[in-house]
């Protein structure tokens, strides 16, 4: 299809300079203010330099290129070194619940957010805004680089970590007398790169670190894209300080969160999963190769659930007998005092910023029934097929608590989980949606091994949630639409969220244009699961999956009919994928695309090259290897050809069957269109017996449907919970007009599919229709998801 497309407009910037230093934790400490819409509060940043830094490489010499002489206007940063004098009121044991959130109300002396062209955006680190007087401050300072958008900078200051008692186990001077830029940070040096046998130790000399005082206030200022800081006189990363904080608050038009109301009608905000990951959340650094660990501390109104990527299952803040402890605080916005509850989380496995989520609401826990589902992993011991699951050997990522070296976590197979939801939503929930998890979670177990995360809370998000699903660490997010009628849409989109936990989480991309290595893997193992899950026998999951194949075929078809061509490829940046620019920046292709996060291409083509190579090896061979690879590569960034390389390394001769890295290349990833070996064996294939079946049915319901019979009000409702969408299509295809308050419920309540529908609206050319479709989107445009709301936008004016 022949669609032009604008790098300018359409190409994510990653701005960071990774290159140069590295996030390695953050300390969040945040108030959720639903009147004024905002997140406020404070971050503290924990960095890591290396040796092989020069001088030049941090340099503004390469990263801040001037436009005007005019003078830097920013605030003179105090003097950093300081003796350390009194040291009371720390604790290394800190009361995460304590927190202390001062600086509120200030202004934001940063002026208006700037704008420089897309050209230098798509070049790299650059700014039109940044003035840097070199009469005054030099121009080689070394200048920080974060990615930031559509927040609210107030202030940026060193953390004086040498005033944390008992820190200084972390040098190697005996006694702190004069603090010096060095000491510092050797003492962060040390903090974040303590044993994974000392986490808990370290979680809270970093929790005491973030309540240190400031040691001077450094330059900064935001772009479209990015904040700059820079401490005068440090020229390199490694005299940067490596402890400092950041006060800030969202703005509630911010493209990273979304304030809206749940299915119960309460105010919630939560992340959503928006193309601009989480820089409009909280400063960081964006690139999947800064793996960080993070910890937080979340304040809101005590009748507010806080869930987040998180390892433990957080509670708030308790009293004895279980009272919720009410912390009272002032809100800088609001002007008036809150009585709140407050959450802490925390992670210790290393991941990319853009997977942290959070979710704010007066979310209800579903319980199940009691005794369901037994933890089968405590009934049963491995079976032989099973023993390959352990783990022998030493793991290939950094360092951490890592799940696959722990003996109890690698027969668990079914972990912890909770699952929340609006009130309203709790029938359906317990109809359909919690007792899939354990069978679930238990085949997913059965085919890979090892879950990576100790723990998974479920949320039904609200229903302007622009798909069917999203999975985070620790935490997955569902549409309300996967609760309507039987429980196939639940159960396969459950297990395509819990396939991420291995493949998009524990296992990442290196390059983010090649989506298929999450989305194409968790496609691809929905099915296997979703078969184990039901306990199919051999030759109904294969019908199952056949027909499965038939359905997402012919939607391949389509994509490819009505996308552009440059959008169907799974490789776009083909030899420079995984390449960066000398200081760690890059761009995402297609990125910022509005029509991106409709299309299905990476899913689908990803999908059916993992089902052609699994038919190629068998699916014994296939599977022992996948488990082999997650063995290998959890923890770790990946890009295709480090799957395909060792695909092929750990195969017989025999049945490689002609396969190469290039070949795959070639046929599959660097291609449009359908992939050759693909069209030849649907050509080829004959239809699988669940197809036929369906075909006949299909023609028996159009004989039923020409006889003239009446159907009771109550029958028609139940249906149409039942097959919500497809009788929708139905409606518009035939232009019923007796249903299209079927329809308008319909778009107004799943959006998370309704997008498609907007289309056949207007396709249709019929007037009631297209004013059916006008008057949806006016009553949902303000709720609807950013990237949903443009697309439908250009599908009506």
């Amino acid at each position: 299809m022949d669609i032009k497309l604008d790098p300018s407009r359409d190409d994510l910037p990653l701005m960071a300079n990774t290159s140069h230093i590295l996030v390695k934790h953050y300390v969040l400490d945040l108030d959720v203010d639903f009147e004024s819409q905002i997140i406020e509060g404070t971050i503290v940043l924990f960095f890591e330099s290396g040796d092989r830094f020069e001088k030049q490489s941090g340099s503004t010499k390469d990263t801040c290129r001037s436009e005007s002489n005019e003078a830097c206007s920013f605030r003179m940063p105090a003097p950093c070194h300081s003796p350390v004098t009194d040291t009371r009121t720390f604790s290394s044991k800190t009361g995460y619940n304590d927190f202390a959130i001062c600086g509120k109300g200030e202004k934001d002396t940063s002026g208006k957010d700037g704008n420089h062209d897309n050209q230098e955006q798509a070049s790299g680190i650059s700014s039109s805004k940044y003035r840097c007087d070199t009469g005054n401050h030099g121009s080689e300072d070394f200048l920080l680089v974060l990615d930031c958008c559509d927040l609210s900078v107030l202030k940026v200051e060193e953390v004086d970590v040498a005033a944390v008692p008992g820190i200084d186990k972390f040098t190697r001077s005996p006694k702190l007398t004069v603090v010096s830029e060095e000491l510092r940070n050797q003492i962060v040096h040390e903090l974040v790169t303590l044993p994974a046998g000392r986490w808990r130790e370290q979680l809270d000399y970093y929790a005491g670190c973030s309540q240190a005082p400031g040691c001077g206030e450094l330059l900064f200022d935001t772009d479209t894209w990015n904040l700059q800081i820079r401490k005068t006189g440090a020229q390199t990363a490694t005299d940067f300080p490596h402890a400092i904080r950041i006060w800030y608050s969202t703005k509630p038009q911010g493209r990273s969160v979304t304030w809206t109301s749940d299915q119960s009608g309460r105010p919630c905000v939560y992340t959503m999963g928006s193309p601009i990951n989480n820089r409009a959340l909280f400063p960081c650094q964006e690139p999947p190769v800064a793996m960080s660990t993070w910890q937080a501390t979340v304040r809101a109104a005590a009748s507010f659930v806080v869930l987040m990527s998180g390892e433990n299952s957080a509670k708030p803040t308790q009293l004895r007998e279980g009272i919720t402890i009410p912390v009272l605080y002032f809100c800088s916005v609001s002007k008036h005092i809150c009585r709140c509850a407050s959450w802490h989380y925390y992670v210790t496995m290393p991941m990319p910023a853009s997977t942290f989520t959070i979710a704010v609401g007066s979310w209800t826990e579903m319980k199940p029934e009691p005794c369901l589902f037994k933890d089968l992993a405590a009934e049963r011991a491995l079976s032989p097929s099973e023993a390959d699951f352990r783990y022998v050997g030493i793991c290939g990522h950094t360092e951490y608590p890592c799940r696959f070296q722990n003996p109890s976590a690698t027969t668990q197979e079914i972990i912890p989980h909770r699952v929340f939801a609006p009130v309203c939503l709790q029938g359906a929930c317990q109809e359909t949606l919690l007792q899939l998890v354990p069978p679930c979670l238990s085949a997913a177990h059965s085919i890979l091994g090892t879950h990576p995360f100790a723990r998974l809370d479920i949320l039904i998000v609200p229903a302007n949630f622009p798909s069917l699903g999203m999975a985070s660490p620790h935490i997955i997010f569902l549409s309300q639409s996967v609760l309507t009628g039987a429980s196939h849409l639940c159960g396969t989109r459950l297990c395509h969220e819990i396939a991420h936990a291995w493949f998009g989480l524990a296992i990442g991309a290196r390059d983010w244009t090649e989506e298929w290595l999450s989305e194409g893997f968790a496609t691809h193992l929905e099915d296997v699961f979703w078969a184990e899950a039901q306990q199919l026998a051999p030759h109904e999951a294969q019908e199952q999956q056949e027909l499965k194949a038939c359905l997402r075929w012919c939607r391949l078809q389509d994509e490819v009919r009505n996308s552009p061509e440059e959008m169907q490829v799974l490789r776009p940046n083909k030899e420079k994928t995984g390449h960066v620019s000398d200081s760690g920046s890059s761009v995402i292709k297609h990125g910022l695309n509005p029509e991106k996060v409709f299309m299905q291409v990476h899913y689908l083509k990803g999908y059916f090259l993992l089902r052609f190579l699994a038919q190629r090896l068998g699916d014994d061979t296939y599977f022992a290897f996948l488990r082999k690879f997650v063995h290998t590569f959890h923890g770790q960034l990946i890009l295709s050809q480090d799957f395909l390389q060792m695909l092929l390394e750990n195969i017989p001769e025999e049945k490689r069957l002609e396969l190469s890295v290039e070949n795959i290349f070639r046929d599959w990833l660097e291609s449009s269109g359908i992939p050759q070996p693909l069209q030849r064996e649907r050509q080829a294939g004959a239809e699988c017996g669940l197809a036929r079946q369906v075909s006949a049915e299909v023609e028996k319901w159009i004989r039923v449907n020409r006889r003239p019979r009446k159907r009771k009000r109550r029958e028609a409702e139940e249906v149409f919970e039942k097959v919500r969408h497809r009788w929708c299509e139905l409606i518009v295809k035939h232009k019923y007009t007796k249903a299209y308050k079927d329809v308008e419920r319909f778009l107004q309540e799943d959006q998370a599919m309704g997008v498609y529908l907007y289309g056949e609206l207007m396709l249709s050319e019929d007037s009631r229709q297209q004013q059916v479709a006008h008057r949806c989107f006016e009553l949902t445009k303000e709720q609807m998801e950013r990237s949903s709301a443009e697309v439908v936008a250009e599908m009506l004016f």
